[in-house]
C-alpha cells in the first residue's frame, strides 16, 4: 500500500545552484564550490549531487580526491576517465563510473566528444574511510531498465551485479513509460534522492519536472508515475 503521507521534499531546477564556466556549465543540488546554502548540506549521507554540462574538447584537468565514493551517471555523450593508479576508460551515455578515493587519488575528466556532454556526478561519503582508491565503470542498457529499478552501483554484497561502492548506499536508475509508475520503499533511518535525466513525474501528487530533486525522508513508500517518458536516477543511502 502506498503511503499517501509521503513526506517529499520538492527542488525545483530553477532553484539550484549555478555556475557557468563557459566549458562548463554546472547546477549543484547540494552546496559546492562556491554555492552555498547552509539548508542544502547534503541529504544524510549524500553530500553533492551536480548536474554538469561540458563543453566538447574540454574537462577537468588532475585533481585530488579522498574519502569519497563518486559516482558518474553520463545523461548524454561520453566522459573520459584517467588517474594515478593508471586506469583511463570512456564511459558513455546511460553507463555509470565509480571511483572509491579511499586514501587519496588523482584523477582528470575529459569530454573528448564533438559535442557537450551531459552528466550526473553524485557524492556519497562512505561508511569507512581509508583504504587503496579503487575505480570502475559498467554499460547498463536501459532497455533492461524498463518499467523497473535497477541496481547501478552499491555497497551491499548481494547486489553481485552492481558497481561496488564503499557505503551503505544504492544508485538506482530506471526508465518508465508515460503513464506507468514505479516504486520505492525508503526504509526507516534511510535517505533517497532523485532525479528525472530527462521526463517529468509525478510522486505523491506533485508534479517534478526535468532534472527537479525530490528529496524522501525515511519510513514510507512513494510511487513515481511518469507524465512523459522518463529516465531516473535516485539513491538511497543512510
Amino acid at each position: 500500500m502506498i503511503d499517501t503521507k509521503s513526506k517529499i521534499e520538492k527542488r525545483s531546477f530553477d532553484s539550484l545552484g549555478h555556475a557557468d564556466h563557459g566549458w562548463l556549465n554546472a547546477r549543484h543540488h547540494f552546496s559546492f564550490a562556491n554555492y552555498y546554502d547552509p539548508a542544502r548540506m547534503g541529504w544524510g549521507a549524500i553530500r553533492v549531487w551536480n548536474d554538469d554540462e561540458i563543453g566538447p574538447n574540454s574537462g577537468f584537468p588532475a585533481h585530488p580526491h579522498k574519502d569519497m565514493e563518486i559516482i558518474t551517471y553520463v545523461r548524454s555523450g561520453a566522459i573520459t576517465h584517467q588517474d594515478s593508479m593508471g586506469n583511463k576508460g570512456r564511459t558513455g551515455a546511460g553507463d555509470v563510473q565509480v571511483m572509491s578515493a579511499g586514501t587519496g587519488v588523482r584523477h582528470a575528466e575529459f569530454n573528448l566528444e564533438p559535442e557537450t556532454t551531459t552528466l550526473f556526478q553524485i557524492w556519497i561519503e562512505p561508511s569507512r574511510t581509508g583504504g587503496a582508491p579503487s575505480w570502475g565503470a559498467k554499460p547498463f542498457p536501459k532497455e533492461a531498465r524498463d518499467g523497473k529499478f535497477v541496481v547501478l552501483a552499491s555497497g551491499f554484497p548481494e547486489d553481485v551485479d552492481a558497481l561496488p561502492i564503499r557505503t551503505d548506499a544504492r544508485v538506482l536508475g530506471a526508465t518508465v513509460k508515460a503513464g506507468e509508475s514505479v516504486t520505492h520503499i525508503v526504509g526507516t533511518g534511510r535517505h533517497a534522492y532523485l532525479v528525472a535525466a530527462k521526463g517529468a513525474l509525478e510522486i505523491d501528487g506533485v508534479r517534478f519536472g526535468p532534472r527537479d530533486g525530490a528529496a524522501l525522508e525515511g519510513g514510507q513508500t512513494v510511487e513515481i508515475k511518469a507524465l512523459e517518458d522518463a529516465e531516473i536516477v535516485l539513491v538511497d543511502s543512510e
